[in-house]
């Protein structure tokens, strides 16, 4: 992967700070202690209508970690009167109108996952429960849940602008591969008939939306809004456009054959110009590539912020799954907020125009967002009834957002990005302080400072220019980079503190550790592994070989090993016994049916037995996803020559990965007999300690037979932690990636949305 841009450029700033806008008139109402759910509620805040009503598929729970209530307070902090309607009846525009109709916009999402992931579980099968409803009853809100409630809103108030936003709609913002139907559906965009999309972190897009719409502004004349998609019928005259409808050629995905002024007629002087600015541009990425310095007085160059990347149509990608491949691969190349460029792409006689990402929050940004007067607690309207993703969150913190690890089967490029955005030492501190006072029920124990991953607070590109320039997938693989800053002494102050504030008992860390960014801090893992583990810390190797591996960008199992040792020898010298639990996902694209025989003998010789196990869930749009529908790796440059990557879309090979994890479940025995018939290695079966599974047994069949198991030489209470509880279920709500084990993070919170590391 190309590793400079054209131009090395710092990332912009915001033209306002999120705390610099002037108030809205309707400040004057002051803050509720819930947004209002019901006319009744408006009337009791003296509202005569809302000037923006948020239209949510999980719960109303007022807390920072649901990603509406954190937009919904931000809103009502710059002075406008937000409503709430939360997993309303979608069969009649009834639910919609409950407010009346809003002066401004709906704001509307299908909540902290991706409903379809929500839904159902990576067999397609029906999940039986939703964690983000109350009492975790499933089946409360619809499939693509984005698009059935947008069209309500359009069907209650016709002329109301309609914002889409949330996880599912930055998944789903230009045409992506949709794992249930099977097939490339359009961007969410046009088959909701929105007037517009926010991706990303939305904070800083809606509330300038919000602010302009106020001030009489169209909603379909904004169109200059970082982390935005909408409609338009052509290009303007005065954008450069780089075709990228066609494969990679040769170079860099940015070296391209025709682009060209989208004027229908260009004279010989404009042409003339254009192919100048062009190969002033493919001389410098030369240059770039052999490491030379860049002359920017000598050679022309585009106007990135006047430039925009033409992928290929819906059309082509929906049937030609090379051409999605490459259109997935040029996506990801302009995710870096300081280097990125407007996309558009055809859906049929129109086109979805897709501004460069977000600029990411500074920390006094975000101080600001997580100050606001949050409740945190679910709204009362629910009574006694529980929310498991908010029992699962209420005494946990959102330190950072963010992550650099680039693992090709996480949403968290396509919606937080990669550079870390960071709360302050003074915020965070003063969160855990306000659980301490105001949360019931806390008995002391705050259950997670972290974010999408656990231990990278405060890192960054050492240099702010190499950041912005950088178009790496992954800070971190093959191996850590060497502008990375591996500093962990800023978190390690924070556990510190937080620990020894008034009335804290203890301080744990569920979110997962990124084990081989940890290892070049070993200060941070003592610390961690001393004061900040509740007995087991979960961390995720995802497997063992080279193949998989190396499709998913993370680091080998020697980097586990590494860990390992630390933690033992921490662990040991605190005296204290503690556990690792890893986690490995079956069938990702890359893993052969001999990758997981290879896993599983690791998994034996280790000796873990996997309670329940994961396997790869094809979430829209991640480069994961875009392997398994292609069958090709768009790691690298993209063509119908391009490597072949292995992919498993049986199921029954699906059933087989999955049963190489549990291997040491007698019902999947017989499976694993055959298959490791037909693969040459009926050796492994046996009762030996070298062998993977039994021999059969006539009284295998019979109704009472207990399977043999392995002798263990670890005391019974060692046995129950190194082995049964592997990747048992946590309780946590699903991740992204689909699986039932890891924390997960949404819109800058940790509830479901995002696959952790």
């Amino acid at each position: 992967m190309p590793k400079t841009t054209m131009s090395a450029a710092v990332i912009p700033k915001p033209r306002t700070e999120l705390y610099q806008y002037p108030k809205y008139w309707a400040e004057c109402y002051g803050t509720a202690d819930f947004l209002p759910t019901s006319r009744v509620e408006m009337d009791e805040l003296g509202w005569d209508s809302c000037d923006i009503i948020i239209v949510t598929g999980d719960a109303y729970v007022d807390h920072p970690s649901f990603g509406m209530a954190l937009i919904g307070r931000l809103l009502e902090n710059q002075g406008f009167r937000v409503g709430m309607i939360a997993q309303p009846d979608w069969h009649s525009k009834d639910a919609f109108a409950a407010l009346g109709q809003p002066n401004l916009f709906f704001a509307v999402a299908a909540g902290n996952m991706d409903s379809m992931i929500n839904r159902y579980t990576a067999d397609r099968k029906v999940r039986s429960d939703d964690a983000y409803s109350p009492g975790g009853v499933g089946g409360l809100r619809p499939d693509r849940c984005l698009l059935v409630y947008a069209q309500r809103c359009k069907e209650a108030f016709p002329d109301v602008p309609v914002v889409l936003g949330g996880i599912e709609a930055s998944l789903r913002r230009i045409a992506h591969y949709d794992y249930w139907q099977d097939g490339v559906r359009r961007s969410a965009l046009v088959d909701s008939t929105a007037d517009m999309l926010v991706y990303g972190n939305a904070e800083r897009a809606i509330v300038d939306i919000a602010h302009r719409i106020a001030r009489g502004e169209p909603a379909e004349r904004i169109t200059d809004v970082r982390g935005t998609a909408f409609i338009r019928e052509d290009t303007p005259k005065n954008w450069m456009e780089v075709d990228s409808t066609r494969v990679d050629r040769p170079g860099r995905v940015e070296r391209v054959v025709n682009p060209y002024l989208n004027t229908r007629e260009m004279s010989t002087e404009e042409r003339q110009r254009r192919d100048a600015a062009l190969a002033g541009v493919q001389t410098e990425q030369r240059d770039a590539e052999k490491g030379q310095s860049l002359q920017p007085e000598s050679q022309p160059k585009l106007n990135r912020t006047k430039t925009v990347v033409r992928l290929p149509s819906f059309e082509k990608v929906r049937n030609d799954k090379v051409l999605y491949s490459h259109a997935n691969r040029v996506l990801h190349l302009e995710t870096n907020p300081g280097n990125a460029r407007a996309l558009v792409q055809r859906h049929g006689d129109v086109d979805v125009w897709l501004n460069p990402p977000p600029i990411p929050l500074n920390t006094e940004e975000m101080d600001y967002v997580y100050g606001m007067p949050f409740q945190r607690v679910p709204h009362p309207s629910y009574g006694d009834q529980k929310i498991p993703a908010y029992e699962m969150i209420r005494f946990s913190i959102n330190i950072m957002r963010g992550c650099f690890g680039g693992c090709t089967f996480c949403s968290i490029t396509e919606h937080e990005g990669r550079i870390i955005q960071n709360r302050s030492k003074e915020s965070i501190l003063a969160e855990v302080e306000d659980i301490r006072d105001k949360i019931p029920g806390f008995t002391g124990v705050i259950s997670d400072l972290g974010g999408p991953t656990a231990n990278m607070y405060r890192i960054a590109c050492k240099g702010r220019s190499i950041e912005a320039a950088c178009r790496r997938p992954s800070c971190v693989y093959p191996k850590v980079c060497s502008n990375l800053n591996t500093d962990h002494s800023a978190l390690t102050e924070i556990y510190r503190e937080a620990r020894n504030l008034p009335g804290i008992k203890k301080v744990l860390i569920s979110s997962g550790v990124r084990y081989d960014l940890a290892v070049e801090d070993p200060e941070y893992v003592k610390e961690l592994v001393t004061h900040h583990v509740g007995g087991y810390l979960k961390i995720a190797p995802e497997h063992t070989e080279q193949g998989p591996l190396s499709k998913m960008l993370k680091p080998g199992i020697g980097n586990y090993e590494r860990f390992k040792e630390l933690f033992e020898k921490f662990s040991k010298e605190a005296g204290k016994e503690q556990y690792l639990i890893p986690y490995f996902i079956a069938a990702h694209p890359g893993t052969t049916d001999k990758d997981m025989l290879s896993l599983a003998l690791w998994l034996k010789r280790n000796d873990f037995r996997a309670d329940q196990v994961q396997a790869f869930y094809p979430s829209p749009m991640a480069t994961a996803t875009a392997m398994y529908h292609s069958g090709k790796n768009s790691l690298h440059k993209v063509s119908y020559k391009t490597e072949d990557v292995e992919t498993v879309k049986d199921p029954e090979q699906r059933k087989l990965h999955k049963a190489f994890l549990r291997y040491h479940d007698p019902h999947n025995w017989p499976l694993l007999r055959e298959t490791l018939k037909r693969m040459g290695r009926a050796d492994l079966i046996g009762n030996g300690e070298k062998q993977l599974i039994p021999a059969y047994s006539p009284d295998e069949g019979k109704k009472n037979y207990r399977a043999p198991r392995r002798k263990n030489s670890a005391k019974p209470h060692q046995r129950r932690k190194q082995g049964d509880i592997l990747t048992q279920h946590t309780g946590l709500p699903p991740r992204e990636d689909g699986s039932d084990i890891n924390r997960v993070a949404g819109r800058g919170d940790k509830a479901k949305g995002n696959r952790k590391n």
